[in-house]
């Protein structure tokens, strides 16, 4: 009875109402409900343009008090080869006249060489329009902005004739890579038109606030017959010193490189220099034309554009990573020997004030297994070949390494003797890489020393491995179109093996990233770069704490390339901060241009 009264009494409470009900109510009538509105829109924000400029610098004499120094030059102008037209010039009796001139074409025998561009004379720049300079979302990430780039650092962007400039028969003589690609591939022949729309080119730069514009000057368009005694291209010289007068009236600082790939073709002429050899391609540098040798004539020409344009321009770089046309073990002494030479006219003869140097294309070769010996021994060998051959004598007036002795003992003529090293010992007033990634190196299967007495060795003369995979299977980084991955934490090992190698100041001279397919995207989704944008960002990041953290000097940063261009051979490869429309020449700026002059402004 007891139990049943116990029950009956539970079941009397479990039906009352709950005190969570009026709780309910209270919280309900608590509530406030406000009708939904959209966010507004944000004001737009504007890339800093640079302000016209009203003094300019001088950095060395003017060309009048400077030209005994390279001797009596004649000057001309050529006409326009056109392989289509059918008219003969009667001038032949001319060694250098219109006759001659069109005979360097018709005996490079240019294949697919089927249209010109659309323009044929220079363009007036237009103002860049002030809807094209806003600036993209923010991001939702931040990056670290407690570190400030030194005051003497000069940032800024970068290209080079060959992939730019088009218009390669207007007074320019043939070069390798007007007959690099021997297919129906995209050659160079149009490519941007830079040729006549440099100033609109260098108008947008200023437009988006760069401080630094990187070029390149041909040589066989300065001297289209080569040689030193043969007239010098006057159209020429007027055109790149209204370029840099062009940079300088809008607030951009030029830098300046003599041979960017584009070695003249007369040197290898005659030869398959793209055939497999020792090194690479063959740019002629340990060639002679006529007699003349490639250092004497390119020393020759280094001399005619130093002379003209040094009181201007406070950056030079003599030859863009030289060892990527090096077919054999002398033309590293070739390079050696001319940019000594040059360096040495530039600061003692000329008296010039900024810097001349060499830029090398390096990715640090990082062992995969840094516990395993062999791996470590064939990654040093391969920073060893691809810098110290050159910098040894370079910077710090020693010999070869001693592995490239070893590999190339059976090569003769290429050794310094004691008085050479001392001529050409600080050569060169800052180490110019190009560090756009890294390589996980592994030794080969039979080791180091046995691939090294093997030439027959598919991997000689390097006897490294490089692979993008690391020790634990993960690839090095996120992959682009090309060779280069996202590597930042590398880039900063790449400069603190540069500086405490060569105790000599860094320039970072070339970096650069071709988002993945990125050529077949809509524009819209090609302007919004954000793999891009994230590499040049990290990559700052690692370079400013090479500088604070580790005691690096860097006094150049240049990013690849200020628009898409001829990537030798293609245009899938879109390393660009600007889309180029290949049917109308127009440009577009990536997100990436306005975030990387963003993240330089901020941090300044």
């Amino acid at each position: 009875m007891k139990f049943l009264l116990l029950l009956l009494a539970s079941l009397l409470v479990a039906s009352q109402p709950i005190e969570s009900a009026s709780f309910e109510s209270t919280y309900s009538s608590s509530l406030e409900y406000a009708a939904f509105t959209y966010a507004p829109n944000p004001s737009p924000t504007y890339a800093n343009s640079n302000q016209k400029a009203n003094t300019t610098a001088y950095y060395a004499p003017h060309y009048t008090e400077l030209s005994h120094l390279v001797g009596d030059i004649s000057s001309t102008t050529w006409g326009t080869y056109n392989p289509n037209d059918t008219a003969t010039a009667t001038d032949s009796e001319n060694p250098y006249g219109d006759y001659a001139y069109s005979q360097l074409w018709s005996l490079a025998s240019l294949q697919n060489y089927t249209y010109f561009g659309l323009y044929s004379t220079t363009v007036e720049p237009t103002a860049v329009p002030t809807e094209s300079l806003v600036l993209p979302p923010p991001d939702l990430f931040k990056f670290d902005d407690s570190l400030k780039f030194p005051e003497d650092l000069h940032f800024g962007v970068a290209g080079s004739a060959a992939q730019i400039e088009g218009a390669i028969t207007y007074g320019k003589g043939p070069t390798i890579q007007d007959k690099l690609i021997p297919d129906a591939r995209p050659k160079d022949y149009v490519t941007n038109e830079n040729y006549f729309l440099y100033k609109q080119d260098i108008v947008r730069l200023a437009a988006m606030g760069v401080k630094t514009y990187s070029f390149s000057i041909p040589w066989a368009r300065i001297l289209p017959f080569t040689l030193p005694g043969t007239p010098v291209n006057q159209e020429a010289l007027d055109h790149y010193d209204d370029l840099i007068n062009t940079c300088l009236e809008n607030g951009i600082t030029p830098m300046a490189t003599l041979t960017h790939f584009d070695s003249p073709y007369a040197f290898v002429e005659g030869t398959n220099f793209t055939a497999k050899s020792a090194l690479f391609k063959n740019g002629g540098y340990s060639s002679s034309y006529k007699n003349v040798s490639f250092e004497d004539a390119f020393v020759h020409y280094g001399k005619i554009i130093l002379t003209h344009y040094a009181d201007r321009v406070p950056l030079w770089v003599g030859f863009n990573e030289p060892l990527l046309y090096s077919n054999d073990p002398a033309s590293i002494k070739t390079v050696v020997k001319s940019t000594a030479r040059l360096h040495k006219f530039y600061h003692e003869e000329i008296q010039g004030k900024g810097k001349f140097g060499i830029k090398f294309n390096f990715s640090l070769g990082v062992p995969r297994n840094t516990s395993n010996a062999e791996d470590v021994a064939a990654a040093d060998r391969y920073n060893a070949f691809y810098v110290q051959s050159f910098g040894n004598p370079l910077f710090l007036g020693e010999d070869y390494p001693q592995a490239w002795k070893d590999t190339f003992a059976n090569y003769s003529n290429f050794l310094f003797t004691e008085d050479e090293l001392k001529e050409v010992k600080g050569g060169s007033d800052f180490v110019g890489v190009d560090p756009y990634t890294y390589g996980s190196i592994v030794a080969p299967k039979e080791g180091v020393e046995a691939c090294q007495n093997d030439p027959d060795h598919e991997l000689w003369p390097f006897c490294a491995n490089v692979t993008q995979v690391r020790e634990d299977n993960w690839k090095i980084g996120y992959r682009s179109q090309s060779y280069v991955y996202i590597t930042p934490n590398q880039i900063r090992e790449n400069l603190n093996y540069l500086w405490k190698t060569f105790k000599t100041p860094v320039g970072v001279t070339e970096i650069g990233f071709p988002e993945w397919r990125e050529r077949e995207k809509e524009l819209g989704d090609q302007l919004y770069d954000m793999a891009r944008s994230i590499y040049y960002r990290s990559y700052f990041e690692a370079i400013l704490k090479a500088i604070h953290e580790d005691g690096v000097k860097v006094d150049i940063v240049t990013m690849w390339s200020f628009a898409d261009n001829w990537e030798f051979g293609d245009y899938e490869q879109q390393f660009g901060l600007q889309v180029v429309n290949r049917t109308t020449q127009e440009r577009y700026y990536k997100k990436s241009f306005f975030d990387t002059i963003q993240y330089y402004e901020e941090r300044s």
